[in-house]
């Protein structure tokens, strides 16, 4: 009797830890709804309050779903590296933000279901919602190199140049800020004699997007055919005029991208080139003049901005979950939802009828001068270079680590891009 009760313990706890670790059906709450996680990259300087309160009132008004939200630091990257590990261990969550550099390797390495094929197994009332409801070439960003629509888009943005006018005005310079980037370098340099505060930083999480503008709006290209090209005539220029800031000039700041922000907004640096998403951190924070004027372009060049921000995609692994994911993206995705999260980050709305909704963001746009910069260059926007197959995460940590070996001057940039343009190539092949 004692063996059979031992061997009846040990089952029962068998069968309750195995309980606790699996996703496979979806864990039921005690008002008996389905618990989803969704996890996102939102810190608190870039939306985190925002999906607080999304996931807090959708739950408040949810009979069938309770949603946990989850945070990954270190950006996307940082998100496919954590989801890298659960996956092998059977614990995706139900609802991931992937940014567009990580498309093709999200859609090349992880387990995921349409949302249109979710939507026409559980949601008939939803059928036409993706083509409704999104524009074409938006829906298209969400698509891998294959066509197959991995995801929906949900957060668009662009860099935009973030100006103290009363810096620059006690410079003796145009208070409406520098146009070009050759522009930017003479501003800083100004700034610097005249004041005494640094001219500029340029944003430096754990991706590249920023980058990608500066080189290709220069002429470089990061990816063609599916090879890294960004070490480039134009590439090398761009890069140059960023490290001749940082190193020889000392105009530049070279520190962490929260450090960045908050250097900017303690009145200590005159100019920050950082994405729109940080316009709400900023304009919340900043006690002077402050504006957000376009992307700078190179003299005689259109800007090619990359599309920043990123997808939802759903990598529930059964159905229940899956119907539950869509419940909650839903929700997001509605005009109220739009509106709130782009009040709380400045990211331009994905949708196509959140702008001039009366329920949505028509009013708050006429007020908001800071989100028109953002607006207005969406028409130079290109995508987020993706390298295609299994090594986008070495890809982008070989850039990230460049970025810093070039910009603590321990290579010079020629070398540097061309040594890594190599190594990626050789990861591609």
């Amino acid at each position: 009797m004692r063996k059979m009760l031992r061997a009846t313990l040990f089952l029962a706890l068998i069968l309750l830890l195995a309980a606790c670790n699996s996703n496979d059906a979806g864990s039921a709450t005690t008002d008996g709804k389905t618990t989803i996680e969704y996890w996102h990259v939102n810190a608190e300087t870039q939306g985190g309050q925002t999906v607080k309160q999304l996931v807090e009132d959708f739950n408040a008004q949810s009979d069938t779903v309770e949603v946990v939200a989850k945070y990954n630091p270190d950006m996307y990257k940082g998100l496919m590296q954590n989801l890298q590990a659960d996956a092998a261990a059977g614990n995706a969550p139900a609802v991931v933000q992937v940014g567009w550099s990580f498309l093709n390797y999200f859609s090349d390495n992880f387990s995921y279901v349409s949302p249109q094929k979710v939507i026409d197994e559980h949601f008939p009332e939803d059928k036409t919602f993706l083509q409704d409801k999104f524009l074409p070439n938006i829906m298209d960003l969400a698509k891998n190199s294959d066509g197959e629509q991995v995801g929906v888009p949900y957060s668009l943005s662009t860099p935009v140049l973030y100006i103290n006018r009363d810096i620059l005005r006690e410079a003796g310079l145009d208070e409406n800020g520098p146009q070009t980037w050759e522009e930017v370098k003479e501003f800083s340099k100004v700034i610097k004699e005249e004041t005494g505060k640094s001219g500029f930083y340029f944003q430096e999480p754990a991706d590249n997007w920023a980058t990608q503008a500066l080189l290709e709006s220069n002429g470089a290209q990061f990816i063609t055919d599916g090879k890294a090209t960004f070490a480039s005539e134009e590439g090398i220029e761009a890069y140059e005029l960023l490290a001749d800031m940082v190193l020889e000039d000392e105009t530049a700041l070279h520190i962490g991208w929260d450090q960045g922000v908050q250097s900017f907004i303690d009145g200590s640096v005159a100019m920050a080139y950082t994405t729109i998403a940080q316009r709400s951190n900023i304009q919340d924070n900043a006690q002077f003049d402050v504006a957000a004027v376009k992307s700078p372009a190179w003299e005689g060049k259109d800007p090619k901005l990359p599309a920043g921000g990123s997808m939802l995609a759903i990598t529930a692994p059964n159905e229940e979950e899956q119907k539950a994911a869509w419940e909650f993206m839903s929700y997001l995705y509605s005009i109220e939802s739009m509106a709130d999260w782009t009040k709380g980050t400045g990211y331009v709305p994905p949708r196509n009828d959140v702008a001039d909704a009366e329920n949505g963001l028509k009013t708050y746009l006429e007020e908001n001068e800071m989100m028109t910069a953002a607006v207005e260059q969406m028409d130079g926007v290109v995508s987020w270079a993706s390298f295609p197959g299994d090594s986008g995460l070495q890809a982008e940590q070989l850039l990230l680590d460049l970025r810093d070996r070039i910009l603590e001057g321990s290579v010079t940039v020629e070398e540097g891009l061309t040594e890594t343009e190599d190594k990626i190539n050789e990861l591609l092949q």
